[in-house]
């Protein structure tokens, strides 16, 4: 089905062609007539499989339908999980009208900028706002945003929201948002915890699933190499040399440990920098760009780099720590293979972590035979853990821990 057969306006048709996409992919053509039939929807569907086109197309074409006159007024909340998400999917906002003759006012509402630039964008009237929950219930607690014409709420990549207080922030944002509206979640994933939020939000949804649109990761060529821990900067280094990766996003377990890694790779004449949360937003904004302009062949980054990053060209995966989740570990590796091109995703995997590698792939349905590159082969015994012991996560208590005792403190 070509996208004119969608019911979407001219203008709209005018973006998409521009942007040389030929034919709406499977989660976009199954939901974007539902949202045009105002039906509420919650979407499963992988990484990479044009999720956010499949809610920005049907919203633009209805806010054409119905054009407001004077002021404008916020039709249209987005929440993402990330920063970069919050600005990939303005940015869409923005493509995909560009040959509006009057064109919606869109807002990006994330951290790390300045507040007083946002309150005073949406005080002089904005249509649709993108935002992260947190710098978005700042703005909310000081009454300076109304929602009162408010017609649509998404969720974009709903599952990564499921940190630690997420439930108690969209407690408090629902109540500030008109109970008639239409609500669109979208998700890769969809645990017990995504169907409780879902129920809050909705209660009579249209569910759309697509189990079969998989070549996100068919197209990826998955490894895992078995290494010990202290060996996985050289055989990085090996691995680099050997392929001529050109363009090559390393996931590390922190902040602390990007940011030497990084400066390690730089004394070896690599041109590589670290991406984490602890950069200032013009930073972040900074090194995404010269990450795509090949300015920097090696990004070290945390998992806020899993989601939201839209670079069609990274050659090779890393996965230099390994994920806490089978899902984090899909997301990761579909940072790579994407716009129909393929690619390589590589774990670590060392004595410490071959329960959780093994964990991982069970969940993730992934069965990889693990390989041992000559010079840097594994060294030592897998160290068994006495039943009982707490799981391999990590000992450290979760951020859901941490807000709970925080509440029983305050009561």
């Amino acid at each position: 089905m070509p996208f004119s057969k969608l019911n979407l306006a001219e203008p709209i048709i005018k973006a998409i062609d521009k942007s040389n996409y030929t034919a709406p992919t499977q989660i976009q053509s199954k939901v974007i007539p539902l949202i045009l039939q105002k039906h509420d929807v919650i979407a499963r569907a992988q990484t990479g499989s044009g999720k956010s086109a499949s809610f920005v197309l049907p919203l633009l074409q209805m806010w054409l339908e119905n054009i407001p006159e004077g002021k404008p007024k916020i039709q249209a909340l987005i929440l993402t999980p990330t920063r970069e998400l919050t600005q990939q999917v303005a940015n869409t906002f923005e493509i995909f009208s560009q040959f509006f003759d009057k064109k919606p006012k869109v807002v990006s509402i994330i951290g790390g900028e300045s507040i007083g630039n946002q309150l005073l964008e949406i005080q002089t009237g904005c249509d649709i706002v993108v935002a992260t929950s947190g710098r978005l219930l700042d703005i909310i607690d000081k009454k300076q945003i109304n929602f009162s014409k408010l017609r649509f709420f998404v969720l974009d990549e709903a599952d990564k929201m499921l940190d630690a207080g997420f439930e108690e922030e969209l407690d408090t944002l629902l109540k500030e948002l008109p109970k008639m509206r239409q609500n669109l979640l979208f998700s890769a994933t969809y645990p017990q915890k995504m169907q409780d939020i879902a129920s809050k939000i909705t209660q009579t949804p249209t569910f759309i699933s697509i189990e079969e649109e998989s070549q996100t990761v068919e197209s990826i060529t998955q490894r895992a190499i078995e290494v010990n821990q202290e060996n996985r900067g050289p055989l990085l280094r090996h691995l680099i040399k050997k392929y001529k990766f050109k363009s090559v996003l390393v996931f590390m377990a922190n902040k602390r440990a990007a940011e030497n890694i990084a400066q390690k790779f730089r004394k070896y004449g690599f041109l590589a920098e670290s991406f984490h949360g602890n950069l200032l937003q013009s930073e972040r904004n900074e090194t995404l760009e010269d990450f795509k302009n090949k300015k920097i062949n090696i990004l070290f980054a945390t998992d806020i780099a899993s989601r939201g990053l839209d670079i069609d060209d990274i050659d090779c995966v890393i996965n230099y720590d390994l994920p806490r989740s089978p899902a984090d570990y899909i997301h990761r590796i579909g940072r790579t293979g994407r716009a129909k091109k393929s690619g390589i995703a590589i774990s670590f995997v060392t004595l410490e972590n071959t329960e959780h590698f093994e964990l991982i792939q069970k969940r993730a349905e992934v069965a990889l035979t693990k390989e041992q590159i000559e010079g840097f082969e594994l060294v030592g015994q897998i160290e068994q853990k006495p039943k009982g012991l707490a799981p391999i996560k990590g000992k450290r208590k979760s951020k859901k821990d941490k807000l709970r005792e925080k509440n029983q403190a305050k009561s």
